[in-house]
């Protein structure tokens, strides 16, 4: 079978896919070919898919996250040699395909303790989880955080991590079934049910004094919760939006001393000092066992189905593409 590749001819539904034959390509200077193996999958390709943050042209190749092989070095290119196992993360968008070509500085050397689908899987959730957890605000021994959809990827990692650094977790989740797999990466607290009174359980749960601070990737109107449940002068970090665009908070919501905060790890990691820093944490990590479930592997010919069922929000656990 030849190479593949999945096109977004337009900004919209999962219609917009289109899988070609890949064109054959070389590594030019400072540039490695990689054959993937996994391909990772996040909220953020569904918002590249719908243009609400739009690509510089189409059609485009979206995806953030893959791991594999090694294929061709291109001239000037000394750290790595045909065989090497890597992965990578962050912007350009493009791993939705069999093989890329990208600039070696962006690759990461994987240890041969963590496998191709772990880190396809894991590498920007845990790049965005260490971002989170010691950027964003310095959870340590005594934190106490509040981590949505803690059965989810992103939210598996933070809880998992959140515990390794001595925090106390609090997470919310669906059901009851993802309160039992939050429970086991190690939550100690979970409020079970999209019509769960977030604010009175955190409070109950914090001696009235709410959490240090709150980790919202749902959207829509549960930021005001996120923030009505952080305590004075703790932080409310907003870094997704599942369940839809975000109203406008009234600063009179952050009364008295709290702080929002809205980091990007695509920005974070544009700087490539940055990004090999939190790349390394995060392997390091996944050494530890900080890793994300699979809850589903896809050919790239399913792209379709791989988005639909991310945006159902039933999976817990990431999605992968196996070219």
């Amino acid at each position: 079978m030849p190479d593949q590749i999945v096109l977004l001819d337009a900004p919209g539904d999962v219609t917009q896919f289109r899988l070609q034959d890949q064109p054959l390509q070389a590594p030019g200077a400072g540039e490695i070919k990689i054959r993937h193996q996994a391909i990772g999958t996040n909220f953020l390709d569904i918002y590249h898919r719908k243009g609400l943050y739009a690509l510089p042209s189409y059609p485009a190749v979206i995806g953030v996250e893959a791991a594999g092989v090694v294929e061709e070095v291109g001239g000037d290119v000394t750290g790595f040699s045909p065989g090497d196992r890597i992965a990578y993360g962050g912007p350009p968008a493009g791993a939705y395909s069999s093989t890329r070509i990208m600039p070696a500085e962006r690759a990461i050397r994987l240890p041969d303790t963590v496998s191709a689908k772990a880190a396809a899987s894991s590498l920007l959730k845990g790049m965005t989880a260490y971002m989170l957890l010691k950027k964003g605000c310095n959870v340590g021994d005594g934190s106490t955080v509040l981590i949505h959809a803690a059965a989810g990827g992103l939210g598996s990692i933070l809880v998992r991590w959140a515990k390794s650094l001595g925090a106390t977790v609090i997470g919310t989740v669906g059901s009851s079934e993802k309160a039992a797999l939050a429970a086991s990466y190690g939550a100690d607290h979970l409020i079970v049910g999209r019509g769960a009174d977030i604010v009175a359980e955190v409070k109950r749960l914090t001696d009235g004094n709410g959490v240090d601070v709150a980790y919202d990737g749902i959207g829509g109107d549960m930021l005001v919760k996120s923030i009505r449940a952080v305590r004075p002068f703790g932080t409310a970090i907003t870094i997704g939006q599942a369940a839809g665009p975000i109203p406008p908070v009234a600063v009179e919501e952050l009364r008295p001393g709290k702080s929002l905060s809205h980091p990007s790890i695509m920005a974070w990691c544009a700087d490539v000092g940055r990004y090999r820093k939190a790349a390394e944490a995060a392997i390091s990590a996944m050494e530890r066992g900080i890793v994300c479930e699979i809850a589903a592997e896809y050919g790239l010919a399913d792209v379709a189905k791989a988005h639909e069922e991310m945006e159902t929000g039933r999976s817990a656990g990431s999605i992968l593409l196996l070219p």
